[in-house]
């Protein structure tokens, strides 16, 4: 059966970013998703479609096709005050280099990276972790079915079903798209990320 829409697919990958590996899985473990629902980067999707168990795959996206380029307005200062819990500032988590998961204006999550702490203010990019990246997926398709009427009206693993501001997902690291999925800057994931 080839890969076409409302296609079962499970396959394995591996993802290398600047010549390393930054997101794989294994047979054991493979991805899975329903085709033809925005489950996967776009150009991905369309890269594999057709192909059918067995079929290996080596696709190189440009950023443009990725996760978008680097977006300057997407870095911000916000008020040392927006980390604020319970009356007290969370200090332990204004680290240069954490990720802290922050709340959209639709109620949806996006990681954030703390840049710089100053006495009032933290510089944050809510960039996504891949922006301006170049992505070499490589990988094996390993299952392809029909989907079951239940599977195209609550989703895969029930993604359409949840009532969370990110579609349910649950990626690899607690974060969108870092198996190739959706991304959920505009707090209308839907990714299905496993």
């Amino acid at each position: 059966m080839k890969i076409a829409q409302n296609k079962v697919v499970e396959f394995c990958y591996e993802l290398e970013v600047d010549g390393q590996v930054v997101d794989h899985t294994v047979k054991e473990r493979p991805l899975d998703y329903i085709h033809g629902t925005g489950s996967l980067l776009p150009k991905l999707e369309e890269h594999i479609e057709g192909m059918e168990a067995g079929d290996k795959f080596d696709v190189t996206l440009s950023p443009a096709d990725g996760y978008g380029e680097v977006d300057p307005q997407r870095v911000i200062d916000l008020p040392k005050a927006a980390f604020e819990v319970n009356g007290e500032i969370r200090e332990d988590l204004l680290v240069p280099g954490n990720t802290i998961p922050m709340m959209n204006s639709m109620g949806g999550v996006i990681p954030g990276v703390v840049l710089e702490v100053t006495e009032d203010s933290v510089k944050m990019d809510l960039n996504h972790r891949m922006a301006g990246k170049t992505l070499h997926f490589t990988g094996e398709i390993i299952s392809v079915r029909e989907a079951t009427e239940k599977e195209l009206t609550e989703g895969l693993h029930g993604e359409y079903v949840h009532s969370c501001g990110c579609g349910g997902c649950h990626g690899n690291d607690g974060g969108c798209g870092d198996c190739g999925g959706g991304d959920c800057s505009d707090g209308n994931c839907g990714c299905g990320c496993h």
